[in-house]
């Protein structure tokens, strides 16, 4: 079912072009993500989409009755509501519908069957009735109720006034609202950036059973990769669409993309050949003619240009001054709000030189609390902190963003606050920080939210600080800013302290994790320190029993990993005391994980030809020589489709196996 038709979609800013001509089509079962560099234009394309940004030129039109519903970057939730009542306000339609249904149930009444408009008004009535059914209206109560928790919010908040939470709070209840108003089209942009390790698990299953359609914007690979099934990649104002989820898009624009390199290259070669004629024989009047006929060819030439994830880049920070092996100590640290009771208690921490420490728990169980404490920006703790000698220390978070000078431009900003000794490198680092040409002079009020993070964490960098304290600096990145920013960090000689909740940023930094995990009551969180990074971290809490009153259980990566250990203990021994039912079903389900293990290295050593076929297939593709035969095309365009058709069959019966492993470990657990 179409829900929104895009044709021929244009928009420009000044001279700058962000949508060339895009047309999309946006069905009920699209689970679609858009994905694009920072500032590519993936935000207004939403906008236009959602109705709240006129294109140029060229057009949308939703299908007739149909629904969108659209959150952006940045919400705010009523402030004098409850958050009881702000969920409730999703369902202000449906009680407008309601009240209609009941008005043509009375006019009904006054009029008898044989009244000229009765068909009409029963026709609408029916209609109303379906269109409250699909609502949740009769069940909002439950609905509501799920959703918020879902979230991460508990009992004891729904009373509270929206005002009181923070700003991460508040787009959880911006996006509770749109999940709650079941519009047809859910338009979703970057709603991952203020959601825990669990709460972002939910929303995955939310929108995989959700009967409308989802667009969203997320820079959470696992996330992609779990709950989509297409992606429209924005690049250079055009849109591209690409089937499968988004590792399967990463393997075919990988491909794509080499092909890309190597045209670049021979162009380079093209044009650095004719560029060295022209500067050799430029003064020499016999070879004006040819002269002009190489800068003729030159002028003709369409560039080919490279997309940031194709440029190289290789980045470390400016070197730290070396600082004690020591970088800080802290012990018996407690720290509480206005009398409430702790968030965290008796935390001892040592952190060493080049060590990376990743906070990880639900949003609310301590982790910036103690960022801020670290980072001295907070004092009112109690407990004892010491840094080392020589330590100096950045500290990153949004409120850091918020600080920047939006009148000047991306190089002003830096040149402000770079020490003399790095102001002649300044461009080359812009570069590495995905920078160049233009984007240097651009005015900081115009930037993306990841042009402005990059900014940030560059600033910060600049300074040579030996120990950066990070609260959650891969939000608004786009995946190829992260992997950057995730490389450099490895590299980098100085200590780390960060949050983040992005288990592949997560397990490309972390050398050490520290887990909070919130206890029922008033109790504060407890935290355990894991001496090893997230890999260690997963294989120790798999092979560990669930605290005892924690609210909402481990994060997903640990849950994960636990299932994995569970499947692999399956075959062991039932525990004394088993009843002899559950042995056999034990040895049942044992039995069946071998077969779907067995299953799933055929499905493995299956893809892995296709591949190296597919493989194959394009290589003999590309040979001109077969293009002048179309007799021998058409056989080998076939056979590759057919190849692309089984990989895509081979991943889906994979993801019903892991689903079907993930039931029966719940079941023996």
């Amino acid at each position: 079912m179409t829900i929104a038709q895009l044709t021929e979609v244009s928009l420009q800013f000044g001279a700058h072009t962000v949508l060339d001509t895009v047309s999309m089509t946006l069905t009920a079962g699209d689970r679609l993500a858009l994905t694009g560099h920072n500032g590519s234009g993936k935000s207004c394309l939403m906008r236009i989409i959602a109705g709240e940004l006129s294109p140029d030129s060229g057009t949308v039109v939703p299908t007739r009755g149909r629904r969108m519903g659209y959150l952006p970057q940045t919400a705010v939730a009523p402030p004098q509501l409850q958050l009881r009542e702000a969920a409730e306000a999703a369902f202000s339609r449906a009680h407008r519908i309601q009240e209609r249904r009941l008005e043509l149930e009375r006019r009904l009444a006054e009029r008898g069957p044989e009244a000229e408009d009765t068909d009409t008004l029963l026709s609408e009535y029916q209609e109303l009735g379906e269109e409250l059914e699909r609502s949740g209206y009769e069940t909002r109560e439950a609905l509501i109720d799920r959703v918020l928790r879902g979230l991460g919010f508990t009992e004891s908040d729904f009373a509270r006034r929206c005002s009181e939470f923070s700003g991460g709070r508040q787009m959880r209840i911006a996006l509770a609202r749109i999940l709650l108003e079941a519009p047809d089209l859910l338009l979703l942009d970057e709603p991952t950036n203020y959601l825990d390790l669990e709460a972002r698990d939910w929303l995955l299953q939310f929108i995989r059973t959700y009967r409308g359609g989802v667009v969203i914007v997320s820079h959470d690979r696992y996330f992609l990769d779990s709950c989509i099934n297409a992606v429209a990649e924005l690049f250079r104002g055009r849109v591209r669409r690409y089937s499968g989820n988004y590792s399967s898009y990463r393997r075919q624009r990988s491909q794509e993309l080499e092909a890309q390199r190597e045209a670049y290259e021979r162009q380079q070669q093209e044009i650095e050949r004719l560029e060295r004629f022209i500067a050799r024989f430029r003064y020499n009047a016999s070879k004006a003619q040819l002269v002009q006929s190489r800068i003729k060819q030159l002028e003709k030439i369409e560039r080919i240009e490279l997309p940031d994830s194709l440029k190289t880049v290789s980045i470390r920070f400016p070197a730290p001054e070396r600082s004690s092996r020591i970088v800080l100590q802290s012990s018996e640290l407690t720290k509480s709000y206005d009398g409430a009771p702790p968030v965290f208690a008796d935390l001892s921490l040592t952190l060493e030189r080049g060590e990376k420490l990743a906070l990880i728990g639900p949003n609310g169980s301590g982790k910036s609390s103690l960022l801020r404490i670290l980072a001295g920006r907070d004092t009112s703790f109690s407990g004892e902190l010491s840094h080392g000698n020589g330590v100096t220390l950045g500290y990153f978070s949004q409120e850091e963003i918020e600080e920047l000078n939006a009148p000047n431009t991306v190089l002003e900003e830096l040149q402000a606050g770079a020490p003399p000794d790095l102001q002649g490198r300044l461009r080359d680092l812009l570069g590495a920080f995905l920078f160049s040409g233009d984007d240097i002079h651009k005015p900081l009020s115009v930037l993306s939210g990841g042009e402005r993070t990059r900014v940030a964490l560059l600033k910060l960098v600049l300074r040579r600080h030996n120990l950066l304290v990070l609260d959650e600096p891969t939000n608004h990145l786009d995946l190829h800013s992260q992997e950057i920013l995730q490389s450099a960090l490895r590299g980098f000689d100085g200590a780390v302290v960060f949050v983040s909740h992005d288990r592949e940023f997560l397990a490309g930094v972390a050398t050490k994790i520290l887990e909070f995990t919130p206890q029922a009551g008033e109790r504060p969180s407890l935290h355990t320190l894991y001496s090893g990074d997230y890999e260690y971290y997963r294989w120790k809490t798999a092979s560990q029993p669930e605290a005892a009153g924690t609210e909402n259980g481990r994060a997903a990566g640990a849950q994960a990993a636990a299932a994995q250990a569970a499947a692999q203990a399956a075959g062991a021994q039932a525990p004394p005391g088993a009843s002899e039912q559950e042995r056999i079903e034990r040895k049942a389900h044992k039995a069946e994980l071998g077969r779907i293990e067995r299953e799933e290295q055929g499905i493995v050593t299956r893809l892995e030809e296709l591949e190296q076929r597919r493989e194959e297939l394009h290589r003999e593709l590309s040979d001109p020589e077969i293009y002048a035969d179309g007799e021998r095309v058409k056989p080998l365009t076939l056979e590759l489709s057919q190849n692309e058709d089984a990989h895509e069959r081979l991943l889906a019966r994979w993801e019903e196996l892991e689903q079907r492993k993930s039931t029966i470990v719940s079941e023996i657990a």
